[in-house]
């Protein structure tokens, strides 16, 4: 896609959530279905599903997604995405790229086996893999920006409040 394009796709939003600040508030959604028996989580997905289930680390048979997994696919897909749009955006010419996250965990805390480590990652790493003949002052510049803008890293950086609470079916 062109600057030009995405301008135009994007200039009317930009300028109704300017007039109209509370129109730019969105609620995103997710669902699944609990199989306790099997202990796994059934996701809704846009045309399907995907079945989550324990990690490897934690006693399920690797089959199923890891919900670890599927935050470091959320990283990519948002990176990826915000990417893109940047690059777009600043008239860099890409001619390939790809995004890698990795995470750490210590399944220790996960397991209960060790109260001191903790539950979750303890870092995770976002790396570009760009084809570009843009300087590299520019690239800097782009991913600064993919950084400011990415949705999923800066929820990650600074986490939203969160609740918790049951309802009877």
């Amino acid at each position: 896609m062109k600057a030009d394009k995405l301008r135009a796709l994007q200039t009317p939003l930009k300028e109704r959530y300017r007039a109209d600040p509370s129109s730019a508030i969105v609620q995103c959604h997710a669902e699944g279905r609990i199989d306790a028996d099997a202990l796994k989580c059934i996701v809704a997905t846009h045309g399907g599903s995907t079945i989550a289930g324990l990690h490897s680390a934690a006693g399920g048979t690797g089959e199923d997604a890891c919900s670890g997994d599927m935050l470091l696919q959320s990283l990519v897909a948002c990176a990826g995405v915000t990417f893109s749009a940047v690059a777009t955006s600043m008239e860099i010419e890409i001619r390939s790229a790809g995004i890698k996250a990795k995470g750490t965990m210590d399944f220790r805390g996960t397991l209960g086996i060790d109260k001191s480590s903790p539950v979750g990652f303890q870092n995770i790493e976002l790396i570009f893999l760009i084809d570009s003949a843009a300087e590299p002052t520019k690239l800097d510049k782009l991913i600064q920006l993919v950084e400011r803008y990415c949705v999923i890293l800066q929820t990650l950086k600074s986490p939203p409040s969160l609740s918790s609470r049951w309802e009877r079916l």
